[in-house]
């Protein structure tokens, strides 16, 4: 039996007829780009956390893993080259703030059952702004470093699955996906 069109449609509730959808806090009120304001915001504690992974056949990961890259410590350069990043997100993203970050971490695991190396940045300031953008800038340069370094062994490697794992403080509250 034909299902009518209303039979498929999700109901909607009371609160989402009346709830606005949320600005794009970038957006002017008549199309242009810009940077928020965040003066009037109050400082506080705020964390990000973000992770991607870089997947390779096991014999680039075994290269990788056992030091022996032609171009060096893979790991080790990544980490510090997603730390750099983090540094310089409002460089490199137009409409971010420059932020005084008060602690970065990267972290790379292998992983031998994708194959390939999971990485994970968290990101800390306290300010009157976030830091999801660091985080993600963090994971994604040191996805790209890991690339670049194994690149000429492996030029099939891929990136994947980056996004935001975390986020804490503000006004908008706690985020985890």
């Amino acid at each position: 039996m034909a299902r009518k069109p209303s039979e498929t449609k999700p109901a909607r509730t009371k609160s989402s007829k009346t709830k606005a959808s949320p600005a794009l806090t970038h957006i002017g009120a008549s199309g242009e780009a810009r940077m928020v304001d965040v003066s009037d915001k109050p400082a506080s504690e705020r964390l990000a956390v973000a992770e991607g992974r870089v997947v390779m056949s096991k014999a680039t990961l075994d290269l990788i893993v056992s030091g022996n890259a032609k171009k060096g410590d893979v790991l080790g350069t990544a980490r510090i080259a997603g730390i750099m990043a983090a540094k310089r997100t409002s460089e490199l993203i137009p409409l971010c703030h420059p932020l005084a970050l008060s602690k970065v971490t990267v972290d790379i695991e292998p992983d031998a059952k994708l194959p390939g190396c999971l990485v994970r940045a968290s990101v800390k300031v306290t300010g009157p702004t976030g830091v999801e953008m660091e985080a993600l800038t963090a994971v994604s340069v040191a996805c790209l470093t890991i690339y670049d370094m194994i690149k000429a062994v492996e030029r099939g490697v891929r990136i994947e699955g980056i996004h935001l794992v975390e986020k804490l403080g503000g006004k908008s509250g706690h985020y985890r996906a």
